[in-house]
């Protein structure tokens, strides 16, 4: 799968990378320059880069120092945060 269309970079170009000893995006866009264009896949790096125990996203990090819940975690469809409609009467 890519993770960077700017420049055809590969999800497993990038855990190569890490495995490699790339720690950063910055890193890892040294040798691939996976990041370096639009910038959209940066956040998928940083996710990479946090599953394969490297650095871990800044956001996550700030999250974690104010006692902020992961966000994915708290992710629930809507239709399970709405109680049940009841059924309509017939007047």
């Amino acid at each position: 799968m890519y993770v960077c269309m700017c420049h055809a970079v590969t999800e497993d170009q990038v855990k190569r990378a890490i495995d490699g000893g790339a720690n950063t995006p910055r890193q890892i866009a040294k040798g691939c320059k996976a990041g370096t264009d639009c910038g959209s896949c940066v956040r998928r790096i940083q996710a990479l880069l946090g599953e394969h125990g490297a650095r871990p996203c800044p956001t996550a990090r700030l999250a974690a120092r104010l006692g902020l819940a992961d966000p994915a975690a708290e992710a629930v469809p809507a239709a399970a945060e709405a109680p049940a409609a009841a059924p309509l009467r017939a007047a």
